[in-house]
């Protein structure tokens, strides 16, 4: 059950990726510029979650925050500048979204093997589904190709149809996805897969004590 859960959240963020990016997106995007970029993500994002399991979710919470405004684009990465407020002080992001830090790491090591190729986005993208599979949950194929944002949007994150509260009743968490057009169905999958994820991260704890 678990694994079905997990294996319909892939497909809810395929279908965010997809929608959010005007560029023709592809599986081998980097094949021949960077062909050692899965493995290069992926050994950091297993580093980070062998030290701290709950890092898995908060990177792919990370990933759907950016997602969430004005695409994939990863201008929540931003600090802000003197002629722009970022969105990582947003009200939903601050105290928040985590794993900035992790995100770094790997674009260091990226950069070592093949520098100034891939996008902070398609980075985000692959870690939040090498942590969805490191976590017990299915790998699927990411596309990339997305073009990082030059600026971000303090606004956008912080109005009333960007990244919903906690405090969100139904209609309103129907009507902020709808607006993205995402449907009833998606919210479904996605908050369904929040509840899957924390019981992975605390059923691989445990196992982790028990050894």
């Amino acid at each position: 059950m678990a694994s079905t859960s997990i294996s319909m959240l892939g497909v809810f963020i395929v279908v965010v990726l997809v929608g959010s990016s005007n560029a023709q997106l592809s599986t081998n995007f980097y094949c021949e510029t960077c062909p050692h970029l899965f493995p290069t993500v992926r050994a950091v994002v297993e580093q980070a979650i062998a030290q701290e399991a709950r890092m898995g979710a908060s990177l792919l919470r990370l990933h759907f925050h950016d997602c969430f405004i004005n695409g994939c684009d990863a201008s929540i990465l931003l600090d802000d500048t003197p002629t722009m407020l970022g969105e990582k002080t947003a009200a939903p992001n601050l105290n928040s979204v985590r794993g900035f830090e992790i995100i770094d790491q790997i674009k260091s090591a990226v950069e070592q093997v093949c520098p100034g190729v891939v996008s902070c986005a398609d980075i985000l993208a692959i870690a939040a589904r090498d942590s969805v599979n490191i976590l017990m949950g299915p790998e699927w194929e990411v596309k990339l190709g997305r073009r990082d944002a030059m600026t971000a949007s303090f606004a956008a994150a912080n109005s009333s149809n960007g990244i919903p509260p906690p405090s969100s009743n139904l209609s309103a968490l129907i009507s902020n996805f709808q607006s993205k057009g995402l449907s009833a169905k998606d919210l479904l999958l996605d908050f369904g897969y929040l509840a899957v994820l924390s019981f992975s991260v605390e059923y691989s704890m445990i196992l982790r004590i028990s050894d």
